[in-house]
């Protein structure tokens, strides 16, 4: 006797998802048909349920987008992040921190250091 064939993961997925499917499109004939009970006209029954829909899917498209958003803000902190040298020294521009040299305004005579090469005079 032959053994029974299994079915793959693809396919039950395939399975539940035109189950979920069915169930969806029975509930929203279920909610047009309760309108209709209730007194209104079918043409108009069907619109609202229309524009349920397109209400739910937009509502879903802001929430993707926000969600989008957040992780490619998310995704450059991150590469900020990684491409930062943490080994490197910082430097303080905060009193006896700051690397005088580097400012625009030194002058060798203002401060008690070795002779700079810039300022090399022939005398």
């Amino acid at each position: 006797m032959k053994p029974a064939a299994q079915t793959t993961f693809a396919e039950r997925v395939g399975r539940t998802l035109g189950r979920l499917w069915r169930a969806c499109v029975r509930l929203d004939q279920q909610a047009t048909h309760w309108l209709v009970a209730k007194g209104w006209v079918p043409g108009v029954a069907k619109g609202l349920m229309l524009l349920l829909k397109l209400a739910v899917f937009a509502a879903l498209l802001y929430g993707a987008f926000w969600l989008a958003i957040l992780i490619s803000i998310m995704a450059f902190v991150a590469w900020t992040a990684r491409n930062s040298a943490p080994d490197e020294p910082q430097e303080w521009a905060i009193g006896d921190q700051a690397d005088h040299k580097q400012s625009i305004f030194y002058d060798p005579i203002n401060y008690d250091d070795d002779p700079d090469p810039r300022f090399n005079e022939k005398r």
